[in-house]
Parts: structure tokens; C-alpha cells; sequence
């Protein structure tokens, strides 16, 4: 199989409203919530660059720009946690500024996920790029996205990542028409559904928030009229790209991940994640851990 173009640059969406956890999001961004004491869209940028991916572009909006304050540097902050001596503190505080060259572009109105990967064309240009959604949160140890930009490699167009979801729960995502290849792992992508009623869906096989996309997707979306929801759908143009031959963008190809998601996209999934997080924390969970489980008891 053919070498393609390598994949150095990463976008995060990251302009919604945060509708579902309001209050709370009426002034802080939900991918500032903390999972423990981390915010959400650090686990994102970490993972991009855990992938290679040292180049990023926040596609923020209104009342995002905390984003761009935790990514910057804080120097009345380290100056106070340095005079009192508190390595760990100053350690955590600039870490986030040293992660990875990040970008921003505003998204001016909530158009949907399609519009706002449009507003990353003049940064990411004619390069495949990886697009990874803040809702989801991938763990560290499964390397997902490394493997999505394998597939790219050698099969080109672009590679969404597939996880299989109970049948009652396909309304929720991108759904997939999926055929087998030579690898166990990879699949042929020949049609993609928005958010399909259970009789609709093609598969039990949905798209979760990671993708690595080829860059004929802006001419695609420039002209893809608004879909599900009155907005501009990323499934519907990828879902154009499938149809299309490797001269014109396609195909996709899906990645059929079993490994460790977390979903912080409603206030449920986000309780579990935080939950999970902590479980695993070696200096929260000794005392966390026979806490949760005499809390559960005396329920």
C-alpha cells in the first residue's frame, strides 16, 4: 500500500454552548469542567500530542476564553507558587503552556461540526489533519488515535473511529455501513447516517469523536446544506468523501475500537468519568475508594 502525507496538525472543536449543563456553563466553557482537577479539553490536547500531533487549532466562540488562559502562561501565579516554594503547583500550572503550539479561530455562530471544521481550512491547508472532539475522552493507554493515523497512512482518504454501541443508543451518534479489510481492525466506510432511528442505523457501529480527515473535506462542506438539527454536518460530508475515489478525497476507511472511552457530553457520563478518574488516581484513590464503596453500602 501507498505512503500518504503525514498527519502533523490536530483541531479541536470546541465552540457549543454546553446547553446540557447549565447552569454551570453559563459562564465557564464545559470543556473546562475538571475531571478531578483537570479540565477536560487538557485530556484532548494531551492526547493529540501523545500522537505526534504538536500543532493545534481551538475552533472556540463566545465566552471560551478561559480555553486560551488555561493554555497561556500565568505569571503572577508562578511567581507565588515559586516564592513559596511549591515545585508540584508551578509543575501543574505550566504545563499546559508547554504541551503543544496552539492555535485559535472563533467559530462566529453555532452552525454545527461541520462549520466549525470549515473555520480550520486557512490553518490546516491542503494537509490531512485530525479532528478530536472534547465530549469524548480517550484513555491514555489505548493510543487510538495513532492508530487512526496508521490507517491513514497507508490507505489514505480519511478514517473515522467506530465503536459499537447498544442498539438503543444509535439515535445518538453517526452511524456507519460498514465492510471488512485485511486487517481485523479496519474497516471500508460505504455509507454514513446522522443520528438514525433504530431502524434506520446501517450498523450498530457509531462514530465517536475522533477522526483523522482528508482536506478535500472544505470543498465538501462549503457545500453541504445544513442536515439534522438545521446545522452543518461532519458525517454528511464524510459520508460524500466515502462515495469518492482516492483522486477525490475518499474513501473512509474506520478504525473498530474496543479499548477505554469516557463521555463527558451529559451530566450522567460526566459523573462516571470523574468517578473513573479518581478510582484510578494512585494518591485519591486509597482514601476515595473504601469512601465510594461505604457511601454505596449505606445507600
Amino acid at each position: 500500500m501507498a505512503d500518504f502525507d503525514a498527519v502533523t496538525k490536530a483541531v479541536v472543536p470546541a465552540a457549543g454552548l454546553g446547553t446540557r449543563f447549565l447552569p454551570a456553563t453559563k459562564a465557564t466553557p464545559k470543556e473546562m469542567l475538571p475531571i478531578v482537577d483537570k479540565p477536560a479539553i487538557q485530556y484532548v490536547v494531551e492526547e493529540a500530542v501523545s500522537a505526534g500531533l504538536l500543532d493545534v487549532l481551538m475552533v472556540t466562540g463566545k465566552n471560551k476564553r478561559s480555553i486560551e488562559d488555561h493554555f497561556d502562561r500565568a505569571i503572577e501565579l508562578e511567581e507565588a507558587l515559586e516564592a513559596k516554594g511549591d515545585g508540584d503547583g508551578l509543575s501543574q500550572v505550566r504545563e499546559p503552556a508547554d504541551l503543544a503550539t496552539l492555535h485559535y479561530v472563533r467559530q462566529g455562530a453555532p452552525r454545527g461540526l461541520g462549520h466549525a471544521v470549515l473555520c480550520a481550512k486557512q490553518h490546516v491547508g491542503d494537509n490531512a489533519f485530525a479532528c478530536l472532539l472534547g465530549d469524548d475522552l480517550i484513555d491514555y493507554r489505548d493510543e487510538l488515535l495513532k492508530r487512526m493515523i496508521e490507517v491513514r497512512g497507508s490507505y489514505g482518504g480519511s478514517v473515522v473511529a467506530l465503536m459499537e454501541v447498544p442498539k438503543e443508543q444509535v439515535s445518538l451518534y453517526g452511524c456507519a455501513a460498514i465492510e471488512p479489510t485485511s486487517e481485523d481492525d479496519v474497516v471500508r466506510v460505504t455509507d454514513l447516517v446522522e443520528k438514525p432511528s433504530q431502524e434506520e442505523a446501517p450498523s450498530n457501529w457509531a462514530v465517536i469523536g475522533r477522526y483523522v480527515i482528508d482536506p478535500a473535506v472544505f470543498e465538501v462542506l462549503e457545500n453541504t446544506p445544513p442536515g439534522r438539527g438545521n446545522e452543518i454536518q461532519l458525517t454528511d460530508a464524510l459520508r460524500t468523501l466515502a462515495g469518492r475515489g482516492s483522486d477525490q478525497g475518499g474513501p473512509v476507511h474506520g478504525v473498530l475500537f474496543r479499548g477505554r472511552r469516557y463521555d463527558t457530553g451529559n451530566k450522567l457520563d460526566y459523573l462516571r468519568t470523574v468517578v473513573q478518574f479518581a478510582s484510578e488516581r494512585p494518591d485519591l484513590a486509597p482514601e476515595f475508594m473504601p469512601w465510594l464503596k461505604e457511601f454505596l453500602a449505606s445507600r
